[in-house]
């Protein structure tokens, strides 16, 4: 009789740094709170993509960098009502993870200061 092995596989194996989840925009895979939870909600009374900083939003979440440049590449790819599996997606607006990105600097986006 031939024998199974059980040892579990690398991507099954925790991580020190917590779960790990891909960026929508640049499909890299980083520790879940260096991301930017994203839900669908609604802003100004429309369906719309909307930031869940806090992460306890109910319903399909996907993840961003909190970055213009990761943002940006997922508007361009329309990843967003793909990975959120939104009915009628692509009437979903994005402006208020814009404004988010914007009014909250990522701390990677920013210089280190002279105590640095």
């Amino acid at each position: 009789m031939a024998r199974q092995d059980t040892t579990p596989t690398r991507s099954d194996l925790p991580s020190p740094d917590g779960p790990v989840r891909t960026c929508v925009g640049c499909r890299q895979r980083a520790a879940r709170r260096e991301l930017l939870r994203l839900v669908v909600g609604t802003h100004d009374g429309r369906p719309a993509v909307v930031p869940d900083p806090t992460g306890s939003a109910a319903g399909r979440g996907a993840h961003l960098h909190p970055t213009t440049a990761c943002y940006e590449l997922a508007v361009r790819r329309k990843a967003f009502a793909r990975a959120l599996r939104a009915a009628g997606g692509q009437g979903l607006t994005t402006d208020a993870v814009a404004t988010y990105l914007t009014r909250v600097p990522d701390s990677r986006d920013r210089t280190p200061g002279p105590d640095a």
